[in-house]
């Protein structure tokens, strides 16, 4: 595990370390292979490019699967406040795991793919 995430975890605020760090340890048994980094000073993942990141605040969580990953699920995330690059998921209500796990594969599928097309 990443330090840097570790230490970006316990800076965060208090009522959001928990969520936190439930997300991390969910995205790294969903995709294993992928790699943890610090990007744009949040929590990221890289898998044949970045999939997502995530940060915490005061009242919410972050959720970042770039646009395309909010543009394909806008009809699932549609009672969460959100933007065209970022999810909040209020710290008062269990993280949604099935649909940032069909985010999650959505998104290691796009990286794949592009990787297939930059082989041809």
């Amino acid at each position: 595990m990443n330090s840097e995430i570790t230490s970006y975890i316990a800076s965060s605020p208090p009522q959001a370390q928990e969520h936190l760090n439930n997300l991390r340890n969910f995205i790294l048994q969903e995709v294993p292979q992928a790699e943890e980094v610090i990007s744009y000073k949040m929590p990221a993942y890289k898998l044949h490019g970045m999939l997502v990141y995530f940060a915490g605040y005061e009242k919410h969580i972050g959720f970042y699967p770039t646009g395309s990953g909010i543009k394909h699920f806008e009809q699932d995330i549609q009672s969460y406040k959100y933007s065209k690059g970022t999810i909040q998921f209020p710290l008062d209500q269990e993280l949604p795991y099935d649909l940032i796990r069909r985010i999650i594969q959505f998104r290691v599928q796009e990286n794949e793919l592009k990787l297939a097309a930059k082989k041809l």
